[in-house]
């Protein structure tokens, strides 16, 4: 495989708030947008990007506000229409409208755009491991984890240490160059992760709140949809797998061996592959 280089780029939001990007194959098509999960960054895509590139994409990633190296909200006013707005900006960059790869979050925000704007911003939609309506069990591990090191870390050592029980499912530990961008020192010399307290008490806190809108979008969903699961995941269930299917009958359904809500991250190869088997299927897509 051919392994293409990145480009960076920065977007500024509507409310003037910076936010960090990168493409791959600024010439290609038909275009691939990411969006990852709260607490996650474009990192999280990378291995995708490349391989989704390399068969001619045009790929394209970027920080949320709030995670990575995007701009934060003074004050943490942190609210769903903003990260909506954002990414229905960085889509409408695009020299056609791109097929979204959503994981979580970014999967919802998705999910939204494509159900409540006609024309939808999206030419296809793939949501990995979410659905409207989740596990909350699931979700609560996770923002428990989040909320578990508001200390940090002395070194990235005890970061991998971490993460490793975290992820028990990962083979491999993360190393520190893997680590680096995903932590920031402080004045006082700890490691914190890169994302911003504010989010934890803003919207993740009042995301259920909005699973009726959530429900509503996915029933008018007009787009090709590919719902991608782990065999493993605690956030989605066959329950709430079904009831998805149910509201959207048009959509794919494929689940992934093993693998937990972090799919890309458990499973990347069988991730890509099943997201450019979808891609192949769509009218006009370009084949490798």
């Amino acid at each position: 495989m051919v392994h293409l280089a990145s480009e960076p780029f920065m977007e500024t939001a509507a409310d003037g708030l910076p936010l960090a990007g990168e493409i791959w194959q600024p010439h290609g098509a038909p275009a691939v947008l990411f969006a990852h999960g709260l607490g996650q960054t474009r990192l999280a895509w990378r291995g995708a990007a490349a391989a989704l590139a390399a068969r001619g994409h045009r790929c394209v990633s970027f920080d949320s506000r709030g995670h990575g190296e995007s701009g934060r909200v003074a004050g943490g006013g942190y609210a769903l229409e903003q990260f909506a707005a954002d990414l229905r900006q960085i889509a409408g960059r695009q020299p056609q409208p791109p097929i979204l790869i959503g994981a979580s979050m970014g999967g919802l925000l998705g999910l939204l755009l494509a159900g409540e704007l006609r024309p939808a911003p999206f030419r296809a939609l793939v949501l990995v491991d979410i659905t409207p309506r989740w596990e909350s069990s699931g979700v609560a591990r996770i923002l428990d984890f989040m909320q578990a090191h508001a200390d940090g870390f002395a070194d990235y050592a005890e970061a991998a240490d971490r993460i490793a029980a975290y992820l028990p499912q990962r083979r491999e530990r993360k190393r520190e160059d893997q680590l680096r961008p995903l932590l920031r020192r402080g004045e006082d010399g700890r490691l914190r992760w890169h994302w911003d307290p504010a989010l934890l008490s803003g919207l993740a806190q009042e995301s259920a709140r909005h699973q009726p809108r959530l429900l509503a979008a996915a029933a008018r969903v007009a787009v090709p949809v590919l719902l991608l699961s782990g065999s493993r995941s605690d956030v989605v269930s066959r329950a709430t797998v079904a009831e998805f299917l149910a509201l959207v009958p048009h959509a794919r359904h494929v689940e992934v061996p093993g693998a937990t809500h972090m799919l890309a991250g458990d499973a990347n190869d069988d991730f890509t592959a099943a997201i450019g088997a979808f891609i192949d299927t769509l009218d006009g897509a370009a084949r490798p």
